[in-house]
């Protein structure tokens, strides 16, 4: 089958490429299959595509053996992802296997009894779980032969874009809304590549992107969430397959996730599934949370209200690394929370920045507001009785709170400012706390 030319396809038909075990691309919604490609609708229906695999053959016990053997970072997982199997060999910024840090103090504080976990992404090369998405992206860009790398972006995505594509030498040009936080705009920028900020919203970056693909301005980019999106949201399985081999190769009962587009949580349950399908975890039931702040909450408001379709809104919140007011994957998310017996909840900017605290205080994480999002949404299922704090639950940490200072700065000042003296100390009141 020749591949199609469809929306998002900026660059001529191509010799068969070397993704390892990704076959093809299939349409999420009528499941016709089309060649690899750098392609994001299907011709048919115009639904999303996602990879297909042929996947590893064989004893589970001998899978997780190679998996445990292999690198510290994603590429242990190179069977499972649509990457050359030489991938750990090529100039690439190796993120993941990040921390799986065991919360007890925030359990504590929480009332969960059933073991807490924190899957802590700041510890990725540009601090955010963007370096996993970007690096499977990267790979793909170079099989189908593009030369500048590209995406719309909240923040945290342009990072990983400029640092990857200087790491691959690739050209990278970057699009974000003009009002990002400075923290992540320097980050962006750092890297030598091109910044540009659009007047407008994440849905309006998104939108001159789309329109970009189809000029031959667009030729020979890839757009890591656009054209090669299919692609590029199979970085996020590697967080439920490091989940899983973390916790001794088993599934956690509940997990909290943040939503943007949606493509994380979606991706995480495909992890899961995938692992069960090989046998290298047990199959037993788990349940999947979805977290957005209140100021951007479309899935949560979809969920709530019984809809299976999400309202677009405008965003207005501090968690502007989750203000997508349009996801593209918000119905999916919805799907898969009800199957799973899970909830999309939100909470207010003020909440967000009480949690980002709370997981500071307790576990000494400095969470961007992401990860204010889903410790707040886990604290608020907890109280709410929806979420059990009997079982084993894993809240995600996707970003640092460096990039977002803005957010905790009016509230985290000095104690207090004394002479240098111990008169001075014993006066303020500090000697006893």
């Amino acid at each position: 089958m020749a591949v199609q030319t469809v929306a998002g396809s900026t660059t001529p038909s191509a010799p068969a490429v070397d993704l390892g075990p990704a076959a093809a691309l299939s349409c999420r919604e009528c499941g016709e299959r089309f060649e690899l490609g750098p392609l994001f609708a299907c011709a048919s229906c115009f639904g999303p595509l996602e990879v297909a695999y042929d996947l590893p053959t064989g004893s589970p016990e001998e899978l997780r053996k190679r998996i445990e053997s292999g690198p510290d970072n994603i590429w242990r997982y190179a069977p499972l992802l649509p990457v050359p199997a030489d991938v750990a060999e090529k100039p690439n910024i190796n993120p993941g296997f990040t921390k799986l840090v065991k919360a007890d103090n925030l359990a504590r504080e929480l009332g969960v009894t059933g073991g807490l976990y924190v899957k802590d992404d700041s510890g990725n090369p540009t601090h955010s779980f963007k370096d996993r998405v970007v690096a499977i992206a990267v790979e793909a860009a170079r099989a189908f032969g593009f030369t500048t790398l590209s995406c719309s972006s909240t923040g945290n995505l342009a990072g990983a874009v400029g640092a990857a594509a200087a790491r691959a030498g690739l050209r990278s040009c970057v699009f974000i809304p003009h009002d990002l936080e400075q923290g992540k705009v320097v980050m962006a920028a750092v890297y030598g590549g091109e910044l540009v900020g659009i007047e407008g919203t994440y849905d309006d970056v998104n939108r001159f992107c789309s329109e970009l693909i189809g000029d031959p301005l667009g030729e020979g980019w890839g757009f890591v969430n656009v054209n090669l999106r299919p692609y590029y949201g199979e970085g996020s399985k590697t967080l439920a397959y490091e989940i899983c081999e973390q916790l001794g190769w088993k599934l956690p009962d509940q997990i909290v996730i943040p939503i943007a587009s949606g493509s994380q949580l979606t991706k995480i349950d495909k992890g899961f599934q995938e692992l069960i399908r090989l046998g290298l975890v047990e199959d037993k039931p788990y349940k999947i949370f979805g977290a957005q702040a209140e100021g951007c909450s479309p899935v949560s408001a979809a969920f709530k209200a019984g809809h299976d379709v999400v309202r677009p809104q405008k965003p207005n919140t501090i968690a502007k690394s989750l203000a997508i007011g349009n996801p593209a994957d918000g119905p999916y998310v919805l799907d898969i929370a009800r199957r799973t017996g899970g909830a999309v909840e939100d909470v207010t900017d003020e909440q967000v920045v009480d949690a980002i605290k709370l997981l500071a205080r307790t576990e000494g994480i400095f969470g961007e507001t992401a990860g204010g999002v889903t410790v707040g949404v886990t604290k608020k299922l907890v109280e709410a009785g929806v979420l059990d704090p009997t079982l084993t639950t894993v809240v995600l940490n996707t970003g640092d709170g460096l990039k977002t200072l803005d957010a905790v700065a009016p509230t985290s000042q000095a104690t207090a400012t004394i002479k240098p003296s111990l008169d001075a100390f014993r006066a303020a009141g500090l000697a006893s706390a």
